[in-house]
């Protein structure tokens, strides 16, 4: 595959363990992956650029976009991946906690997805995919993340309008939905307490659960406006 070719992707997060996931799933794909994160380290690989920024910052938007033209000459997909989990009560959350929220969860995804969707409608169309959350269609008392719930639906309802309004010029956007997924910070044990979290199938999610369905997405061309659950049937049993 020639470079001119060769499809790039957009991923936030990408340091994380589901970004960094996808940041090999598209890899193994053939693709050039732009990773962002807060802090991420260099990347001597030729098919993989890594773009260090707060996500929150206006500006790193336009830094993201404009390593991935520089070094590809093209952008194709965006993962907006990053974002910013606090779960307390309603009223304990605080202006700090709002602003971080609001600013990578909401803020990054407005930022940068304007500027790609922007390129995108110059050159050829492209695809779009939002980590959303389980929890932003789920109430739970025992685990209230009212905030949370706020910003994650937020891109879920964003997904929705931005498919239907820029369909027409072949840009496609989706939503993943991931429920308990078991990542380092959050080893299997750890979801046996109180309240039986665990979804109807008995299990955390793994990382590649949440891979496999962004890519199944990828390669799904007629597709678009979907909000795809990863989450063991714990939307569907609550």
């Amino acid at each position: 595959m020639s470079e001119a070719s060769r499809r790039v992707a957009i991923i936030t997060g990408g340091s994380h363990p589901i970004g960094a996931g996808l940041v090999a799933g598209y890899r193994g794909r053939g693709w050039a992956v732009v990773a962002s994160a807060v802090t991420i380290e260099p990347s001597t690989e030729p098919d993989l650029l890594t773009v260090a920024g707060d996500i929150a910052d206006p500006a790193t938007a336009g830094l993201i976009a404009d390593a991935a033209l520089d070094r590809f000459g093209r952008i194709d997909t965006l993962v907006n991946n990053a974002g910013v989990f606090v779960a307390k009560p309603f009223t304990d959350y605080t202006a700090e906690d709002y602003a971080v929220l609001t600013g990578v969860n909401l803020g990054g995804f407005f930022w940068l997805t304007r500027r790609v969707i922007a390129e995108m409608v110059r050159r050829y169309g492209g695809h779009v995919v939002n980590i959303s959350a389980a929890l932003a269609e789920m109430a739970d008392s025992r685990a209230p993340a009212a905030l949370t719930a706020l910003t994650r639906g937020g891109l879920a309802a964003a997904t929705r309008s931005l498919a239907v309004e820029y369909a027409s010029r072949g840009i496609r956007v989706n939503a993943v939905s991931p429920g308990i997924i078991q990542t380092p910070m959050h080893p299997a044990d750890s979801y046996c307490g109180p309240g039986n979290r665990l979804p109807p199938l008995g299990r955390a999610g793994q990382v590649s659960d949440v891979v496999g369905a962004v890519l199944f997405l990828e390669s799904a061309p007629y597709i678009t406006g979907e909000l795809l659950h990863v989450d063991g049937g714990q939307t569907a049993g609550h």
